[in-house]
């Protein structure tokens, strides 16, 4: 039987976020509604990588923290570079 539960070390298990958002969420993050978030994922123009599940849409976290140059942050949500 496979575990979903995260591997220790993930970024899931450091910061307790999941590994993927929804498109909504995604897109909020992106300063986007949810119209413009799903035609953009329809016609895979998403600024990063979006995975269709049946009919729900997810975007993996790090690419999203990555396009907003937020890689590491803490658990209070603080960029690695305001870190101090």
């Amino acid at each position: 039987m496979t575990s979903t539960t995260p591997a220790r070390g993930s970024v899931a298990d450091a910061v307790g976020v999941p590994e993927v958002v929804g498109l909504l969420a995604a897109g909020r993050l992106l300063g986007m509604g949810w119209t413009k978030a799903y035609r953009l994922a329809n016609a895979d123009a998403f600024p990063r990588r979006v995975l269709r599940i049946g009919g729900w849409y997810a975007a993996p976290i790090r690419g999203l923290w990555a396009l907003l140059d937020l890689t590491n942050p803490d658990r209070s949500g603080r960029p690695a570079s305001e870190k101090g």
